[in-house]
């Protein structure tokens, strides 16, 4: 199971977005994905329907270590797709967990018990620094880190996403290596030349910095995202071909991209998702003929 932290120290940069969407069209090309919310907010618990809610989720999963699969994870709409759900209300975990030996371990150790059920895990967090989130870091192979395509964002990036990596370093000496950090760059307006000329700024700001690759793919800033928010769909089904007349590429080829570049080992199921609404789409198109 390969598991996916969706971090950053600042609120509003699109993590949940980014979690549910990816998710999505993982799910949609045969992965067995599941969502992990981490937030205290929780967004991406309520993102898509349920068809099957579990009784518990993830204060039970880290108060209690509850292992039980049919007691933690919730089954949505989307085929493919499970969540458990954000039902910490009262915010006691970053308490719990601060005071705990294995605080920012014990989703680590937890893992395994997931891992038999899934291909691929995304973990939501909140936007500050925190155990919770810490501990999320702990226990990826990957942080993705959206990033808007502002100097202020790029600033707190150095602040607070980058300096978390590197205060988690110190794990090494428990054989543990702070994951490689993914910097997407999010909501870009792609007739901007402001937002391009910050887009390349953030590109050079980072190209450097050792353990962060900066993503080609960027996620363009077209209605078509909170329009799937609003009908809880992810996105790839909600926009599948190109607008006329608009430079940015349709939603299904942007989170293609996205997947393909963080998930080489599965590109070849994610082209079939775009050939699969090619054909739904022609089909279509010869109903109405």
């Amino acid at each position: 199971m390969l598991v996916i932290s969706i971090i950053s120290t600042k609120g509003g940069v699109g993590k949940t977005t980014t979690a549910a969407n990816l998710g999505g069209f993982a799910a949609d090309a045969g992965l067995r994905v599941l969502l992990l919310d981490l937030d205290v907010q929780p967004t991406l618990s309520s993102y898509f329907a349920l068809d099957a809610r579990a009784p518990a989720g993830i204060y039970e999963l880290l108060a209690f270590n509850e292992r039980r699969i049919d007691q933690l994870v919730s089954r949505t709409a989307i085929s493919g797709l499970d969540l458990v759900l954000s039902n910490d209300e009262r915010g006691e975990l970053n308490t719990l967990l601060l005071h705990a030996p294995d605080g920012r371990l014990r989703l680590r150790h937890l893992l395994p018990t997931l891992a038999p059920f899934y291909d691929l895990l995304l973990i939501d967090t909140q936007g500050a620094r925190s155990v919770l989130l810490e501990m999320a870091v702990l226990a990826s192979n990957i942080a993705l880190s959206p990033v808007t395509p502002e100097i202020l964002a790029a600033r707190e990036l150095r602040r607070g996403t980058l300096q978390l990596i590197e205060d988690i370093g110190p794990y090494r000496h428990l054989g543990i290596e702070p994951p490689p950090l993914h910097l997407l760059i999010n909501r870009v307006h792609p007739v901007s030349s402001n937002a391009r000329l910050i887009q390349q700024t953030l590109r050079q700001l980072f190209q450097e910095q050792a353990g962060v690759q900066i993503l080609d793919t960027d996620v363009p800033a077209i209605e078509a995202y909170p329009r799937a928010a609003t009908r809880g769909l992810p996105v790839h089904q909600v926009e599948f071909r190109q607008p006329a007349g608009r430079v940015a590429p349709s939603a299904l080829m942007t989170m293609c991209t996205l997947a393909s570049e963080l998930f080489p080992q599965w590109r070849e199921r994610f082209a079939l998702v775009t050939g699969k609404s090619n054909d739904s789409r022609g089909a279509r198109h010869g109903e109405r003929a």
